[in-house]
């Protein structure tokens, strides 16, 4: 299911990088593909500002697995629970990691999304 979620999310990406081109190269007139690049830019900065805020949230998620493996350390004197604990801490390790190249991949299209909007602005 992970490497799902890391297909789903490139072909999602890539799409809509094929709509944006093939929209903007399909404009005739000057005006209307100025118009179109900049609500794109718009929406793509809207989402880039989202991405940016689930990389705060995964720094508080790794503050907090970093807080939980110290205040467990002391607690792992063989107690029942320490190992359900301790899948617990793992299985969110692994979703914060995956998070964060998820939105790497995000962050990465993004940009390719503005370099072919500002290069259509500037392109007669």
């Amino acid at each position: 299911m992970v490497f799902l979620s890391f297909v789903y999310r490139f072909v999602t990406n890539f799409a809509f990088l094929a709509v944006v081109y093939f929209s903007l190269n399909f404009m005739e007139k000057y005006p209307n593909r100025a118009i179109l690049a900049i609500l794109v830019l718009v929406y793509t900065a809207m989402r880039a500002a989202s991405t940016l805020r689930a990389f705060y949230f995964f720094q508080k998620i790794e503050k907090l697995e970093a807080e939980t493996k110290r205040l467990q350390a002391p607690i792992n004197d063989g107690s029942g629970g320490t190992t359900a604990r301790k899948q617990i801490v793992a299985d969110v390790a692994r979703l914060r990691r995956d998070g964060e190249l998820k939105s790497y991949m995000d962050l990465f299209f993004l940009a390719l999304i503005v370099l072919l909007c500002v290069a259509n602005i500037v392109r007669q």
